[in-house]
């Protein structure tokens, strides 16, 4: 991308900041050059929250009938997937899908249940319950 087509448009979910981009300037070389963001841009990540959130609402749902933990529903309140809160917590993504489970959450313990509240910046009690 040449340096003057930097996106400049602006990008309500940077709110107000900008980010770093590389650009080739007119003397070949590659620089960094600050963007407002795009339209795109904004779009494709508003359609990734929603999704996020609409996984959370599901999530919510299931775990309030007992078919689902409410690490499920934290853990897509945090928009974390299980690779990522497998790496926060250094488990195995095996341990987490187990625990996603109702009645292996319940039987967690102390010790577990502190890692993921940890990497879900939750207390306990948070964590044991739903909203």
């Amino acid at each position: 991308m040449d340096l003057d087509a930097v996106p400049q448009e602006g990008n309500a979910t940077l709110a107000g900041h900008r980010k770093l981009m590389y650009a080739r300037a007119a003397d070949g070389r590659v620089v960094g050059v600050t963007s407002a963001g795009w339209e795109a841009e904004e779009i494709v990540t508003l359609h990734a929250v929603d999704a996020i959130d609409a996984q959370a609402d599901v999530a919510l749902q299931l775990a309030r009938q007992g078919l689902a933990s409410p690490l499920e529903y934290w853990m897509h309140k945090r928009r974390m997937d299980v690779p990522l809160l497998a790496q926060t917590t250094g488990l195995w993504q095996w341990r987490v899908r187990r625990h996603l489970r109702p009645e292996r959450f319940a039987r967690l313990r102390a010790g577990l249940l502190a890692r993921y509240a940890q990497a879900l910046g939750l207390t306990e009690t948070e964590l044991r319950s739903l909203p």
